[in-house]
């Protein structure tokens, strides 16, 4: 049966370097959480603590309210899935998968049965004799999720599982992952560096930088609501620009920028003379369209990239060393409007662009 995890005030120190700083959060049971973030900014560190991998220097975990502290990755309601899935290559699948169980004593006809349940489960009710060597990379990963469900955790960790797949493999494997997580009715806590995986499997992100939470919620709170720089920057593709904020009224900002005022939504109740950040998506922005704000660019080049194209312009009045602005729109079967060295007029509107802090 699922558990709910909560972080109580976790901190994790190594030495002078603190690696999660003042986490809280609570988890519900069946729930599909996801730690999204960068290399480094503490996501892994999460997932040991609950595993009881590692203790916390400061602050709780508990799992279906029991305190874990003390109580070691072997009597914890948790199972954990590495990102190299760790299965025997010698044994044989439906001995990698009874493996838990054999070790917790269970006989062998109830053994039996369940890996046949679990072989069931992740779709491959043939492959118990094979070798594990035999498998393809999805079918490991699968096997690698029956193992750790044979022992009926209430907590399925995973760090990173999909990341040595290649891209069309992932993205089969977000579909049997969610689809398993549903099914099963464990609460998973996946950690990703992937904003796809995190955006198309999870309940909800929880996305971190620096060792600290940045913002939790849902896919598209998370990337049509960011509430710091950090998120509207990692989260998607976005533009920016750079200003200080002149007005502020209403829940809208307008900014001085080197391309002049532009206006977005304000939730963070910046006043005039705040350093501040807008930013807008590509696919927000039309080329010779109508909008609340107007930029003046040129464009450089494009992408085809099937489903969508890519527009890229320059504004002089940014300087040499701008990043680009990025326009997206969608492959209708049709020339673009916009070629190579061609003005182009920008526009969006100001309820699509959010005005946030600047980052230090």
């Amino acid at each position: 049966m699922s558990q709910a995890v909560e972080l109580d005030s976790v901190t994790m120190r190594f030495g002078p370097v603190t690696a999660v700083r003042d986490v809280s959060l609570t988890i519900g049971a069946g729930e599909f959480f996801s730690f999204l973030g960068p290399s480094g900014c503490g996501k892994t560190t999460i997932l040991r603590m609950v595993s009881g991998f590692m203790e916390p220097t400061s602050g709780a975990v508990r799992i279906g309210g029991r305190d874990m502290r003390g109580i070691g990755p072997n009597k914890r309601p948790t199972a954990l899935i590495f990102q190299n899935l760790a299965l025997f290559p010698l044994m044989t699948v439906a001995d990698n998968i009874a493996f838990g169980l054999e070790v917790r004593g269970v006989p062998a006809a109830d053994r039996r049965r369940r890996v046949e349940q679990l072989l069931e489960l992740v779709a491959l009710p043939d492959a118990g004799p094979k070798k594990v060597t035999e498998l393809s990379g999805g079918q490991r990963q699968r096997i690698a999720i029956a193992r750790a469900l044979a022992v009926e955790p209430a907590v399925l960790l995973l760090d990173e599982p999909l990341s040595a797949l290649d891209l069309k493999l992932r993205q089969h494997m977000r579909a049997e992952l969610r689809e398993l997580q549903k099914r099963t009715g464990v609460t998973f806590i996946y950690i990703t560096h992937d904003q796809g995986e995190a955006l198309t499997m999870s309940d909800r992100i929880g996305v971190m930088s620096k060792g600290v939470l940045e913002q939790v919620g849902d896919a598209q709170a998370i990337y049509d609501r960011p509430e710091t720089s950090f998120v509207a920057s990692f989260v998607g593709e976005t533009n920016r620009f750079a200003g200080t904020v002149a007005l502020a009224d209403s829940g809208t900002a307008a900014i001085d920028t080197p391309l002049g005022r532009l206006t977005g939504r304000n939730p963070r109740a910046l006043k005039p003379g705040d350093p501040a950040t807008l930013f807008i998506r590509p696919e927000r922005l039309s080329l010779g369209g109508a909008g609340d704000n107007m930029v003046e660019a040129r464009v450089t080049h494009r992408d085809f990239e099937g489903a969508f194209i890519n527009a890229f312009l320059e504004a002089p009045a940014l300087g040499p060393a701008a990043r680009p602005i990025i326009v997206q729109t969608p492959h209708l079967g049709q020339e673009p409007a916009f070629t190579p060295g061609a003005p182009a007029r920008v526009a969006f509107r100001a309820e699509d662009a959010v005005v946030l802090p600047a980052q230090a």
